[in-house]
Formats: C-alpha cells, structure tokens, sequence
C-alpha cells in the first residue's frame, strides 16, 4: 500500500467508527473527513466543495420540497382518510398501512412519507385500542422499502443512478430500480403484514394505549408543592396516588436534585419528578393543590394572554435525528422557541432519566408534549425538525387542486424518464411550478430540505473521489476478488449486498453508497463483468437498515412513539433482510445480466 492508501485508510475508517458512535451528526462527521482529505492533500481544496453542484445533491434537495408540495396538496391524506375505516380488521390494519406508505415512499422522501402516516397509524390504534408498536415498526420499515422502487425514492438511489452516469456514460433511468425494488418491496411488505409484525416482542404488542393524547407511558415531568398546597409537611407515602401509573423518581429542593425517599417530607418550593402516564399527572395533583410545572420552572397554562390570543393547546412530537434541538438542554426550547412553546414532558426509550426536566439534554427519538398556541407548535415544530404526533383533523383540499399537485409531479417524473430534461432540472422546474401555484409559500420554501443530509452528500462526494484516485477502491476490490476466487458469480454479488446491508445498518445509507459504490464496480471490472448488477446490489443493500434504530431515520422517529427497545428491530429485520438477498440476487441476475 501507498502513503495515500493508508492516509484514506484511516481518515475512512475513523469516519466509519464516529458514523457508528452517532455522538456528532452525520453532517458534521462528513465535514471532518473532508477537510482532513484537504489537510492531506488527497483531494485538492479547490475541488472539496464541488459536491454541492452535483445533480444528485440537487435532486434530493429537489425531492424533499416536492414531498413537502404534496403533503400540502392533501394528496396523501385524501388517500389516508379512506384508509381509517378500512382497519377494523388487524390484519388489515398493518398491510394496508404498511402497503400506503411504501407506495407513497416510492415517489417522495421516505421519511416524509412516514410523517404523513404516523398520525394516522396512532390515530387507528387508539380508536381500535391496539398497542401502536404493533403498526409503527412495520409502517418505518415499509417506508425504507417503498424508497428502494425508483430513482427518487432515497438518496442511495439518486447516488447510484449519478454514478452510474459517471462510469458508463449514462445513469439508471426513473424506473430501472422497479424490476427488483418493486418484487422485493412486494414480497417484504407481505412478510411484514402477515408474519414480521408477529416477531415484535409480545409486551409491546399487547401494551394498550390510553385514550385522548397518543400517551406515552414514560413521560417524565414535574410537579411543584405550592405555598398553598395541602401536601406540605407529609411524606411521599401519604401521598394517595402514586402508585402503577407514576412514580416520584426524584426530587429537587433548593435546586439541589436528591433521589426519592418514601420518607421525605414535603415543604414549599419542593419539585417531584415524575415518570409515568402524563394523563394521570392531574388526578395527583388536584388534591393536594401541586402544580404541573413546564421545563421553564412555570405553571402549565398560567401564561398571560392578550383577548386576541388562542387558548394554549397541548401537542406531542418526536425529535428527528438533524433537529436543531438536538443535544440541547430541554430549557433552550423556550429561547429557541422565544417563549411560545412550553415543555411539559418527555420521554425517551431504552433511556434512563437522572436529571431535572430542564437540563436533559433532547435527543433524536425523545417524545417531548409541549403547550402552545396551535399555529406556533405548527411553525416551531416544522422549523425544528420535530414530527408532530398530536391528532389532527384531516383538512381535505379541493380535489381539482389534488390533480393539479398531482399532474404536476407526473408531468416532472415523465419529463425525465423521457429523456426530454435531466431530472434535476425536471423537478427543478416543479419546485418553481408549486411556489407559482401557491402550493409551497415562498418564504416556507427551503424549510423541508434536510440540510444535513444535503451537506453529508456534497461532503462525502469528494472522499468517495479520494478512495478511488489514490486505487484503495480497486485494492479493496482486487483482494476481494482474490479471497473469493473459485466462488459463483451470485455469491460475489450476495457478498457486495450483505456487506453495504452491514453498513447501512451503522452508519447513514448515503455514505454507504459512496464508499460501496466505487469497490462494487472495481470488482465487476476486474471479473471483466457488468457493473449494473454490482451497483444495483449496493443500491438495495444501502436501502436494508433493518436491524437497528440508528440505521435510519425513519426507524428512529418510531422508537419512542412504538415503545421499541434497541433490539427490538432485528427480530423482524434480520428475517426481512434473508428474504431480501435470497429474492434480490437472482432478479438482480435475471433483470441484469452479465
């Protein structure tokens, strides 16, 4: 091995390793291993930034306003309100559900797909009373196969057609990825409908969830003992409903936090952290005049109000891995926010909760319920990345404006499979059609684009070039041709999917991609072989975060709502991911000869 060699070596593998830790953000990790390819001269400082250019970084940005022009539309909760009734029957409920969002997720952002359904999934549990971790789980997993169906479906997608283009002179087309992503897709939301949601472990799914809120069951949150309160001077024990549903946890005196004590007696000023139902928060305290407190230390729903100002409401959402609120204290929501939302609880999986409400620090996945007027939860909830959980009525559009959504997003994808615009500029071109139109208000129009995953794939772009131009990728390739010499053909390809299925269950699926793609193309090129079925193998194998919460987005945005412990998702996963490369691997063969 080269100097240079080993230099990527290790800038990628310690990429890989702060992937993995998920301590900094995908996008952060990505600007490190940029500039430290700079810093060594790998990749020259004037070339570092030109992966913003690149017709797949504008495509996913294009894509993601496209989805946000949809859900605006009504489109897709048209469709979704002919669904409730269709659910009563338990099978129904997850095939059907899980059916909707990977078809929605083939033709829009899968983790916008999985946002327009996740209300609608909480919303059918509650009325049929099923535990929703029964749903969640199979509606995150049908959007992550839904995206692997066409081009625009995930940015793994955008990535392989684009580089695809690179290496052959010409990219996979629109639907060049149905053939095998559509069967697939097919055969995984059936073995998820009819036998996957089974393999959930059975406290999730027989866990029945409260009726109002989409409660979730750990919420912590705080009460204060009042001067007025009647609980000062008795100990916790005496206190007639803590019990099954709440528990005191801990309390803070003076600002000094200590663990609860069966025998501590309570005086004034004193704040009892609460883990339990939220629901069951006012039956405690009205008794014994405590108060609900918010993060901020106020009383919950005290805040004055001008004549012209909404009554405050309460709402539930779940923070999104790239949330601006991510690892920030709970007490900055109020500056971020500039006092128009108030935290009153959260709550977070697999976690333990040793601190007071306003100093955790948020996290992707955390449910957080906050109160506020119902147009500043809309717009502060959007601006931060945060899903909203709370029930909402269905606003049904006009349907002549749901054609028009409609026709306009044809009109772009026929564009492109047409070959009459490249598909940058094709969807380009609806994103400027939906702000002429009204469907996107131009002051709203960048709020949709994930500008984390934006800069991952412009920054990554480049490292990618740097494993390939100083020959670690056609090295990585060489000696895996030479380990596996004598082996069949397809067990070369099953190897390429299962290793990049590996990745992508670790570290975020677009730079699985990037490092895959160009080791998949060197291998087929020194079998003297078609690259096709090699990259299509990366293109479905980055598509495969099964097996854990932090693979993919959208698994993590259900961890919380579901009730999911980490190692819950391989139960279902690893059988979903065998099924996949036992079923892709020869339609990859058949569909791509070699």
């Amino acid at each position: 091995m080269t100097v240079d060699q080993y230099l990527i070596s290790a800038i990628l593998l310690a990429t890989l390793l702060l992937f993995a830790w998920g301590k900094y953000r995908h996008d952060i990790v990505a600007a490190l291993a940029a500039s430290a390819c700079v810093l060594t001269q790998l990749v020259p400082a004037a070339q570092v930034f030109q992966g913003f250019a690149h017709p797949a970084v504008i495509t996913v940005a294009a894509v993601l306003v496209i989805s946000d022009a949809l859900r605006r539309s009504g489109l897709v909760d048209w469709v979704a309100s002919r669904l409730i009734s269709l659910t009563e029957n338990l099978l129904m409920h997850v095939l059907l559900l899980t059916s909707a969002v990977t078809l929605a997720s083939a033709f829009m952002n899968n983790v916008g797909a999985l946002a327009l359904f996740l209300p609608i999934a909480l919303a059918t549990s509650a009325r049929h009373q099923r535990s929703p971790a029964i749903v969640l789980m199979p509606l995150a997993f049908g959007s992550i196969l839904g995206g692997m169906t066409t081009a625009i479906g995930t940015p793994p997608n955008i990535i392989i057609a684009n580089l695809r283009d690179t290496y052959t002179g010409a990219p996979f087309g629109f639907f060049d990825y149905s053939a095998v992503g559509g069967v697939i897709a097919v055969a995984g939301v059936l073995f998820i409908g009819l036998i996957g949601w089974r393999l959930i472990p059975k406290e999730r799914r027989n866990h029945n969830p409260p009726q109002g809120l989409f409660a979730i069951e750990e919420y912590i949150s705080e009460l204060r003992v009042s001067a007025d309160s009647s609980a000062i001077g008795i100990t916790l024990e005496e206190i007639e409903g803590l019990g099954e549903a709440l528990e005191v946890v801990g309390i803070s005196r003076f600002g000094r936090l200590r663990p609860a004590n069966a025998q501590h007696r309570l005086a004034e000023g004193d704040v009892l952290i609460l883990r339990g139902d939220i629901q069951a928060v006012p039956a405690l305290a009205e008794p014994y005049q405590l108060t609900l407190s918010t993060a901020q230390g106020r009383p919950a729903g005290n805040d004055e109000k001008t004549p012209n100002t909404e009554t405050p409401i309460l709402a539930e959402g779940v923070v999104q891995q790239g949330s601006m609120i991510d690892g920030q204290r709970v007490r900055q929501l109020n500056q971020l926010t500039a006092g128009d939302l108030a935290i009153l609880g959260l709550a977070r999986q697999g976690r333990t909760l040793n601190r007071r409400l306003a100093d955790q620090l948020f996290k992707p996945g955390d449910v957080i319920l906050v109160q506020g007027e119902r147009a500043s939860i809309d717009q502060h909830f959007q601006r931060l990345a945060i899903l909203p959980l709370a029930e909402r009525n269905l606003a049904l559009t006009p349907p002549r404006r749901i054609l028009l959504a409609l026709a306009i997003f044809v009109a772009a994808i026929g564009s492109g499979v047409m070959g009459w615009l490249p598909l940058p500029v094709a969807f380009s071109l609806a994103v400027l059609a939906y702000i002429l139109l009204d469907f996107i208000p131009s002051e709203s129009l960048y709020q949709p684009i994930d500008w984390s995953i934006i800069v991952l794939l412009a920054l990554m772009l480049p490292v990618g070039i740097a494993l390939e131009s100083t020959g670690l990728t056609a090295l990585a390739a060489s000696t895996t041709v030479e380990l596996t010499s004598g082996l069949p053909i397809m067990l070369m390809v099953a190897f390429v999917m299962i290793i990049t299925m590996f990745l992508s269950d670790i570290i975020n699926n677009a730079a699985t991609a990037v490092v895959m793609a160009p080791i998949a193309r060197d291998i087929a090129q020194q079998l003297n072989l078609n690259v096709d079925p090699f990259l299509m193998a990366v293109a479905v194998g980055a598509s495969c975060a099964f097996l854990t919460p932090i693979g993919h987005q959208s698994n993590t945005l259900v961890m919380g709502p579901g009730g999911y412990a980490f190692g819950d998702y391989w139960r279902m996963g690893l059988p979903l991911e065998m099924i996949i490369v036992l079923l892709g691997v020869p339609l990859l063969l058949w569909v791509w000869p070699l």
